[in-house]
């Protein structure tokens, strides 16, 4: 923060006394807590990680901030919500980011500006954005300490709004804007992929083809994992279907209804409305039949979801190669799959991923995964350190606003950086809890 700012700010008196305020405090910053992602960081390695697979054509002798210092910048000011590039204007002087860059927190070296960081962005490249995206398979292995019996993929796409003319942006019918389309993949909580893409495709496009780099990644590593590919009705498609088929992978996809499929489920839509018309009760009942589109290669078990409600029948079709019972599949499997637009809320409402605002493509898909490496520093904070107390499922926004939003004024001497917390911290025995689960003694 620059120390020269000498506006003084007018507030309503207290009595007879005045109330005023200014910008002169000197070494202070709002964000201590952020040194928690600076914890998780050095235990988990990401922006390494990431800063390895970028290649950087400056020239060694000029640099004055490296890759990784600039990866940790911006992905750091993501987590703590700082998603403009304008923002780092008087950002870069703040102790606590000077930290999480590792860099020591002096006026006189402060972080790179906003037209570094934009100039960062706009010289990476497809083959550093491909290497990157395998970094978070390898951070989601790394996350397990013994090997699992059974992961359950969660595929999505959702709308990236854009108001400009950026590269790859188009009108799409069913959003009524101007977006892209990214496809997330998700295992529970745990980001796998992030993959930016334009909106006049299908929505299913390229998914069977990182579906299969993610098989073979995860196979490579645990031999005998049972995998289940999970997906609303827009990514049923027989390629993909008859791919999880030919390599033991299980499926639960949703599937639009049609006149064949409602003709083939009349028995159970009959039964659910007649149980309606004697009791007067919501009815719910389960069954099965075997369907294929014309353009399918054979027969596949379709769950029938026969739902009767005061406003009329709700009929849900899944497809599916498991062997469990309808309501099992249904109501213990796939439904679980709306968690996972939660966490696409966590990326685009708390991290920003639908900032995508530069001109080049490349450049936007670079965004959406800086806003991807913070959400797995805050997921695994969440899921290691937080566990147990009362922010374990609070979402990204509150653990930003209730764990990295401290204040704190920042002393440094020749041997100690300390910072003085708010005496009045609400969540300090909290925090004490997390930076022992954190930090090593």
């Amino acid at each position: 923060m620059t120390e020269c700012n000498r506006t003084s700010l007018g507030f309503s008196s207290l009595f007879r006394r005045k109330i005023s305020a200014d910008f002169d405090g000197g070494r202070l910053t709002s964000d201590a807590g952020g040194l928690l992602l600076r914890e998780v960081d050095r235990r988990i390695g990401l922006t390494k990680a990431l800063a390895d697979c970028i290649v950087d054509p400056r020239d060694p002798e000029k640099i004055v901030h490296d890759v990784q210092t600039l990866l940790a910048q911006r992905i750091g000011g993501i987590a703590l919500g700082y998603e403009d590039l304008n923002d780092h204007d008087t950002l870069r002087n703040d102790p606590v980011m000077q930290v999480l860059a590792e860099r020591s927190p002096e006026p006189e070296t402060p972080l790179a500006s906003p037209a570094t960081l934009c100039r960062f962005e706009n010289r990476i490249t497809g083959q550093c954005l491909a290497r990157m995206s395998g970094v978070f398979v390898d951070q989601f292995i790394a996350s397990f300490k013994r090997p699992p019996k059974e992961l359950i993929l969660d595929f999505d796409a959702t709308d990236d709004r854009v108001h400009g003319d950026q590269e790859g942006r188009f009108f799409h019918g069913y959003y009524d804007h101007y977006c892209f389309l990214p496809l997330y993949v998700f295992c529970g909580e745990r980001l796998l992929c992030a993959y930016l893409r334009p909106s006049n495709i299908d929505p299913a496009l390229h998914s069977r083809a990182i579906l299969r780099l993610l098989v073979n990644r995860l196979r490579a590593k645990w031999p005998k994992v049972k995998i289940v590919f999970r997906a609303d009705s827009g990514f049923c498609r027989w390629k993909l279907l008859k791919y999880c088929d030919e390599h033991d992978i299980g499926y639960v996809v949703g599937i639009g209804r049609n006149q064949v499929l409602e003709r083939l489920a009349l028995l159970h839509t009959v039964f659910a409305s007649s149980r309606y018309v004697n009791t007067g009760k919501k009815q719910r009942h389960f069954g099965e039949v075997s369907y294929a589109a014309k353009t399918w290669d054979r027969e596949r078990r379709v769950i029938v979801k026969a739902e009767y409600l005061p406003k009329g029948p709700n009929t849900r079709f899944v497809v599916t190669n498991l062997k469990s019972a309808p309501k099992q599949i249904y109501d213990g499997l796939y439904i679980q799959r709306g968690e996972m637009e939660n966490r696409i809320k966590e990326q685009q409402l708390g991290l920003f991923a639908d900032r995508t605002s530069c001109h080049r493509f490349i450049a936007n898909q670079f965004r959406l995964l800086l806003a991807s490496a913070a959400y797995v520093l805050i997921e695994h904070l969440r899921r290691v350190a937080l566990r147990g107390t009362e922010l374990a499922r609070a979402q990204v926004s509150t653990i930003r606003l209730k764990l990295f939003k401290v204040a704190a004024r920042v002393r440094v001497s020749v041997r100690r950086i300390v910072l003085h917390l708010s005496s009045s911290y609400p969540y300090q025995p909290t925090l004490q809890r997390i930076i022992a689960r954190l930090v090593p003694t």
